[in-house]
C-alpha cells in the first residue's frame, strides 16, 4: 500500500457510469483509494476541509469514506453483470480526529448472491480506531447497457 502507486480505476473496478465519474462525492471530501481487491479495499481522506463546526472530523465524513470504501469492496466481490447498491450503512464513532488523515480499510463479512457485507475500520494517523462501520449491499443484475 503505497502513495505513489498509480491512481486505481474506480470506474473500471466498481461499473461507475462515465457520465457521473466527474461528479463523485469521493473526490470532494479527498479521498484516495490506496488499495482495492476483493479482499481488502483501504482509502483516506484529510481532516482538513471535512470538519464539523466545533472543529473536529464531521461524522458524515466518517460516513463517506465507509461507503465508498465498503461500496468499492462489495462491488468487486458481485460478480460479472452484477451491481452493488448501498442498503444500510450504521457507523459507530468511537474517538474525534481534529488534524490529519483518516484511513479506512473495507473488509468483506458476508458474500452472498442478494446481499454483501462489509465491515469498515477507520483509524487516524496512529492507528488509533476513531469509527466502525457496517455496510450492507443489495447486489441485482445489472440491467442492458449499463
Amino acid at each position: 500500500m503505497t502513495d505513489s502507486a498509480a491512481p486505481i480505476d474506480v470506474e473500471r473496478l466498481s461499473g461507475i457510469d462515465p457520465a457521473a465519474a466527474d461528479q463523485q462525492l469521493n473526490d470532494k471530501v479527498g479521498m484516495k483509494l490506496l488499495e482495492a481487491t476483493a479482499e481488502r479495499v483501504v482509502g483516506t481522506i484529510p481532516v482538513e476541509g471535512n470538519l464539523q463546526p466545533y472543529g473536529l472530523l464531521h461524522g458524515g465524513a466518517n460516513a463517506v469514506l465507509a461507503e465508498a470504501l465498503g461500496s468499492t469492496v462489495a462491488a468487486l466481490n458481485a460478480g460479472p453483470g452484477r451491481a452493488a447498491m448501498g442498503l444500510e450503512l450504521s457507523c459507530t464513532h468511537h474517538r474525534a480526529v481534529r488534524a490529519g488523515t483518516v484511513t479506512g480499510v473495507a473488509t468483506p463479512l458476508h458474500v452472498g448472491r442478494g446481499t454483501i457485507t462489509a465491515e469498515i475500520v477507520l483509524t487516524d494517523d496512529e492507528g488509533r480506531r476513531t469509527c466502525t462501520a457496517r455496510l450492507t449491499c443489495v447486489v441485482r443484475d445489472r440491467p442492458p447497457g449499463a
